[in-house]
C-alpha cells in the first residue's frame, strides 16, 4: 500500500513547512489528486490518521480535491476534459490527444495554528 508512504511524505512536508513558517498545529490539509495519479483516495484518508498520530497534524482533517483529466486536442486545438484516458475529444471526436492534467498529487493548501 503506497498510500501509507504518501501520507508519510505529506506529514513530513507539513513538519518542514512548520519550521519555515512557525506554526505548531495543522487543522486541515487539502490534497489535489488527479485520476491518473495512481492513488486510492479512500486509502489515503484511512492512512492519514494513523501516520499523523503524535505529530503536529494529529487530528487534522484530510480533504481530497479531485482534479479533472485534461488533454489538448491536436485536431480541434482545444483543451478538453476527458472521462477517461482513452476517450476521444468530446468536441470533435479526434483521437490525437496530449494529456496535460490529471496526474496531480500535491498539497493544495492547509489550515494551521
Amino acid at each position: 500500500m503506497h498510500e501509507m508512504s504518501i501520507c508519510l511524505s505529506v506529514v513530513q512536508a507539513l513538519q518542514e513547512q512548520a519550521k519555515v513558517h512557525s506554526y505548531t498545529r495543522v487543522k486541515a490539509v487539502w490534497l489535489e489528486i488527479g485520476p491518473l495519479a495512481g492513488v486510492e483516495p479512500e486509502s489515503l484518508l484511512f492512512c492519514f490518521d494513523a501516520v499523523a498520530q503524535g505529530t503536529l497534524a494529529e487530528g487534522a482533517k484530510l480533504e481530497i480535491v479531485h482534479t479533472p483529466l485534461v488533454a489538448w486536442c491536436m485536431t480541434c486545438s482545444k483543451n478538453v476534459n476527458l472521462g477517461n484516458r482513452f476517450d476521444g475529444c468530446p468536441e470533435c471526436q479526434g483521437r490525437e490527444l496530449q494529456i496535460t492534467g490529471g496526474n496531480e498529487l500535491r498539497i493544495k493548501s492547509m489550515e494551521v495554528d
